[in-house]
């Protein structure tokens, strides 16, 4: 069974608060798309003008927290340019996952040896921070497999997990699955039958299935949940794969 991730490319705080009303009570774990403009073209909560946002500075703070924080779990898709100048932020802000795109800095396998130094004392236990590597669906494989083989002190991989871009222009939603992410799914599932393999973009009700059946463990999804008549029917739906 593959777990069902909601993802939400927040507008502004009350556009996160409110779609976190809608699944708050059926999924532990919420996947926040944050885009500055640079990576991507789009931009997202919690950038305003040239920096963060008053709430996310009071998160900072630790004046408050992420919505919801004593009830949901966020994995947090960092779809910005340089996004190790950021992953502090996230980590203090709570964040249980952390996504960074090979594509967004100039040394991915760089990045994530830092992080796994810095937090090593914090990865993998119970309360814990995970870091995910994504990919997009024109990046080859062969990079990913350096993250993996290549071991921490602890004798992990650098990534705790892979995320798959499914759609080829990112940071907006409602694109249709571009099909060759079943081929490189397939291709990592048969190279690493441990790796967590998780998808974002493009998943329906109608290839959600084929995902898994090529090896996706995670399934991410945002429009085909938020702009559905019945979110909360389809989030059911999804859960019963």
């Amino acid at each position: 069974m593959a777990e069902i991730i909601p993802a939400i490319i927040p507008q502004n705080l009350a556009d996160l608060e409110e779609k976190l009303a809608l699944v708050e009570n059926y999924v532990s774990t919420v996947q926040i798309d944050v885009t500055d403009g640079k990576f991507v073209q789009s931009k997202s909560w919690p950038y305003h003008g040239g920096g963060y946002d008053d709430y996310f500075l009071s998160i900072l703070k630790e004046d408050t927290g992420l919505p919801l924080w004593d009830k949901i779990d966020y994995e947090i898709d960092l779809m910005v340019k340089n996004p190790e100048k950021v992953i502090d932020d996230w980590v203090k802000a709570g964040a249980r996952r952390i996504v960074v795109h090979v594509e967004s800095t100039l040394d991915i396998k760089e990045v994530l040896e830092n992080l796994n130094e810095k937090y090593s004392s914090i990865r993998n236990i119970l309360v814990g921070v995970d870091f995910g590597v994504a990919i997009n669906i024109n990046t080859s494989n062969e990079i990913i497999y350096d993250l993996l083989d290549t071991l921490d002190n602890d004798g992990l991989p650098l990534a705790d997990f892979v995320q798959f871009m499914g759609i080829d222009i990112i940071g907006f939603q409602g694109h249709s699955l571009d099909r060759r992410v079943f081929d490189k799914i397939k291709e990592l599932r048969n190279k690493y039958p441990d790796t967590i393999i998780s998808v974002d973009g493009g998943i329906t009700e109608e290839n959600a299935e084929e995902l898994i059946r090529a090896g996706a463990n995670r399934l991410i999804s945002g429009s085909a949940i938020f702009e559905s008549d019945n979110p909360m029917e389809t989030l059911e739906y999804f859960k019963k794969l």
